[in-house]
């Protein structure tokens, strides 16, 4: 479904949004409705509440205890992470189970009493559990694998035998409702709102519209309707209250970072240049929705303004810009990057970098270390990543 055959209607005011139910790829979808604008969309989601566990009888040889007690400078904060509860023998033994870990710190390890092979290691987190791929049942047999990827990014850091007070009952955070605002049902929005309400139906793909028409990025609805009423915007419209529309929103520093974007695809480098840490990374985000067309180009010589790469997110959009121009993506990690410099809708090795004010990312990212990777800080790492795949790095 092409969003630009939806996005003009008869009315004073713009489309802004569509409502689709997409396919697994995203790509195609049905159009379940358009509206004028969302009220309630950006939010920052509350910190969930700290919670105390002991991973009881994690191996001495795992990353994860390697980090925090062998080393010389032992490991204290773990940061965001997941739990996996698996099947030792999965073919038998029920579903596995997530848990996200948030803002991990450890608070005392000693080792395990019985087995000296093993530590027992306390933890403060925010624990959230997911219930989407799993049952409530855990297997017989359980595996406990924890990933952190301050530690490790790829594989899991390391296990323990079990969690004291990971099962106990959590209270549902409040959440934020959304309203459609100036909404045009379409057929499978309307026979939605036909039934009873409060109605709970599908999960559907929310796409921002720039003045062109063009899909910013997308986000996902979980469609609790609780509501529906003539729109303020009088006509045929309705405004829409969606009261539990799940966690995927764009936080309050998106809102200015869409203002730009919507009148079209960034022209001018470094805009991105103003806003904070948190505003950088929601622009990376718009970013990966294009513009495309280099494909497999290779050679030649870029320069990359470095005056502003003061954090990660800096440094990747200064990178697309260099290479790809205003509004592009070149990863949105270095795994990504990795990936665009193997081919694909890039500019691909062999070229030269010439990264002007180095000594401004090499200062600002001396602190950011990717543990699984080694010791090197995030601005090494960048640059050898590109000189292996055979990018020419000129630092000035």
């Amino acid at each position: 479904m092409r969003s630009g055959e939806h996005a003009g209607w008869e009315r004073d005011f713009p489309v802004r949004y569509l409502l689709v139910r997409e396919d697994s790829d995203g790509e195609e979808g049905v159009l379940w409705g358009r509206c004028a604008e969302v009220e309630g969309l950006f939010m920052d989601p509350p910190p969930l509440p700290r919670e105390v566990l002991t991973l009881r009888g994690c191996p001495r040889e795992s990353l994860l205890v390697q980090a925090v007690v062998a080393g010389a400078e032992p490991v204290r904060l773990l940061g965001d992470g997941m739990l996996s509860i698996e099947p030792v023998d999965p073919s038998n033994d029920g579903p596995a189970r997530f848990w996200d870990l948030e803002d991990t710190a450890v608070l005392a390890q000693w080792p395990t009493p019985g087995d000296p092979g093993c530590v027992d290691i306390v933890v403060g987190t925010g624990v959230r559990e997911d219930d989407f791929w799993g049952g409530k049942q855990l297997p017989s047999s359980p595996r406990f694998d924890l990933w952190f990827p301050a530690i490790r990014g790829d594989s899991p850091s390391g296990g323990c035998r079990s969690i004291d007070s990971l099962f106990t009952p959590r209270p549902q955070r409040p959440t934020q409702p959304v309203r459609l605002i100036g909404c045009e049902p379409a057929e499978p929005l309307l026979a939605l709102l036909c039934r009873p309400l409060p109605q709970k139906g599908d999960s559907i793909a929310l796409r921002p519209l720039d003045h062109h028409g063009r899909t910013m990025t997308r986000y996902r609805l979980d469609v609790h309707i609780v509501e529906a009423r003539p729109s303020v915007l009088g006509g045929a419209l309705i405004d829409v209250t969606i009261t539990d529309p799940g966690d995927d929103r764009p936080t309050l520093a998106a809102r200015a970072v869409w203002e730009i974007w919507s009148d079209g695809v960034p022209t001018r480098p470094n805009q991105w240049a103003q806003f904070d840490s948190e505003g950088r990374s929601e622009w990376l985000d718009l970013t990966r929705c294009g513009p495309y067309g280099l494909q497999g180009l290779s050679g030649g010589t870029y320069h990359l303004d470095g005056q502003h790469v003061t954090d990660r997110s800096g440094l990747l959009l200064a990178l697309g810009e260099a290479l790809l121009g205003p509004g592009a993506n070149y990863g949105i990690c270095l795994d990504s990057v990795a990936d665009c410099l193997c081919g694909g809708f890039s500019v691909v090795p062999p070229f030269t970098l010439v990264w002007h004010h180095a000594a401004i990312a090499r200062h600002a990212l001396a602190g950011h270390v990717l543990a699984h990777r080694g010791s090197l800080s995030y601005f090494e790492e960048t640059v050898n990543l590109l000189r292996e795949h055979g990018v020419t790095v000129v630092l000035q």
